[in-house]
């Protein structure tokens, strides 16, 4: 940075040195030296540690441009990316309940509340309609901030609502899952979506609908051994962790270290659990082509 010396006063001769300035460097003031780059908000990326500015960074869908690794997207975010035109948005009159009167270190409204005001959202699953290249569609997507996107009777509530009126205007599903599970605070209840969104799926199947499934990072507990696992084509993101039980527990069980890739989206592939990785960019047009192939439109 250049510096340039301060200008002062010009002085009598005849006044003492007391009354002298003392020569100084003149350094310019913080609002002189911003840029853009210091006032907007940056991404750190986790694998590389590269800071990115956030409009750069949604710009290019969440994936970071120095490294390529895929960071979590917002479940609204990613579906208003995944849709050209979003025609409307369901399943926002239903609201969670406290039947158990579940308490933790906190109850369950009060985490309810701060989960509602950090994400913005009502409850951890999305579900709009729109269309894809004028082809029309239903997507669902987990917000995992909400409560680690735990599945709960809400949830259950709008995959089955978003199921049915995919069999009543004949589109597919696309499920976005992002999930640590069902959700414990609601007990019994939140098992039962389990049961509740599998039956749900069964009836596209028979009515010979398309339910495709992404599995983003991470995907686990109930989630993965009911909706997540049903799909026609099971489609992930790169270095996505899939599975039911964590990984730290299942060393815990078997007392063995478990190395890379295990429960990585590449190692599922390896070993036939899921069908295609797909990188991020090239989403939108994988899953139009396979909606288009499976349910044979022009």
């Amino acid at each position: 940075m250049s510096q340039e010396v301060k200008t002062g006063k010009i002085l009598s001769p005849t006044t003492p040195w007391t009354d002298r300035a003392v020569p100084s460097i003149h350094v310019p003031d913080e609002q002189e030296v911003y840029k853009s780059t210091f006032t907007e908000p940056t991404i750190e990326c986790p694998e590389c540690h590269s800071l990115v500015t956030r409009t750069a960074m949604s710009f290019n869908a969440y994936v970071c441009p120095q490294c390529d690794e895929h960071l979590r997207m917002k479940a609204r975010e990613r579906l208003t990316w995944f849709f050209d035109q979003v025609d409307n948005e369901l399943g926002q009159e239903f609201k969670a309940k406290d039947p158990l009167k579940f308490v933790d270190s906190k109850a369950y409204p009060d985490r309810m509340s701060e989960a509602q005001a950090k994400t913005g959202e009502t409850e951890a699953l999305v579900v709009m309609q729109g269309l894809v290249k004028n082809v029309p569609m239903i997507a669902c997507a987990f917000e995992f901030d909400f409560m680690g996107g735990s599945m709960g009777t809400v949830v259950g509530d709008r995959f089955v609502q978003a199921a049915e009126l995919a069999i009543q205007s004949k589109q597919a599903l696309i499920c976005f899952a992002a999930s640590g599970g069902a959700r414990m605070q609601e007990g019994m209840l939140s098992l039962m979506q389990m049961a509740r969104t599998s039956a749900a799926i069964q009836r596209m199947k028979e009515a010979g609908l398309p339910y495709i499934v992404v599995l983003t990072h991470p995907v686990y507990g109930g989630v993965t051994a009911s909706l997540a696992m049903l799909g026609d084509v099971h489609i992930a993101e790169p270095k996505a962790m899939i599975g039911f039980a964590g990984k730290r527990v299942i060393e815990q069980t078997v007392r063995e270290k478990l190395e890379e890739p295990f429960q990585r989206a590449e190692y599922l592939l390896d070993h036939g659990v899921i069908d295609q990785i797909v990188h991020r960019h090239a989403l939108r047009d994988t899953v139009y082509r396979i909606v288009t192939k499976l349910m044979n439109l022009p």
